[in-house]
């Protein structure tokens, strides 16, 4: 299951008013549950998410200014200046985990600032609960800003990069 199936399902889930919801594959098992904590002897595949924390998709927030968390660093002081922030758009984490930004300490990063991408190409991978989840871009344009350093833990919904879209 992909990660914006993923966070499609919390949307439907936080709209429907269900409590609880079991999905159960040969590939993985995702239990969702509204307010109640984390239990951590289930199996290693099970995604736990409150619900509270969900917001609108990225693409309708446009116009609007999140508030930066505090565990957002620049990756890098590339000249950036000249870009109009008010048009850039977030790529967000759709889960909780540890951010990396390639598939392995030896091959290059996904993405560089400068680099194009399309619509659901891999950006960064998240690891969570020793799941390598990758993470793909909703939008089509140009990385300005990459918001988070390699191998550090991420929120729901922290913005990871900017992106300008074409």
């Amino acid at each position: 299951m992909k990660a914006k199936e993923i966070r499609d399902l919390i949307d439907f889930i936080s709209k429907s008013g269900l409590a609880e919801v079991n999905i159960e594959s040969d590939d993985f098992k995702i239990s969702i549950k509204r307010n109640t904590p984390v239990n951590v002897t289930e199996a290693p595949a099970t995604l736990v998410a409150a619900p509270t924390a969900v917001t609108t998709p990225v693409a309708t927030q446009e116009n609007s200014v999140a508030p930066a968390p505090t565990t957002e660093v620049p990756a890098s002081n590339g000249n950036n200046n000249a870009v109009d922030e008010s048009k850039l758009i977030a790529v967000k984490s759709p889960m909780i985990g540890t951010f990396y930004r390639s598939s392995s300490p030896e091959t290059p990063p996904f993405v560089n600032i400068g680099d194009t991408v399309e619509a659901g190409k891999t950006v960064c991978i998240i690891e969570a609960m020793k799941l390598f989840n990758e993470i793909e871009s909703d939008v089509s344009g140009t990385i300005v800003k990459v918001l988070v350093d390699n191998a550090t833990p991420v929120e729901y919904d922290q913005p990871l990069f900017l992106v300008e879209p074409n």
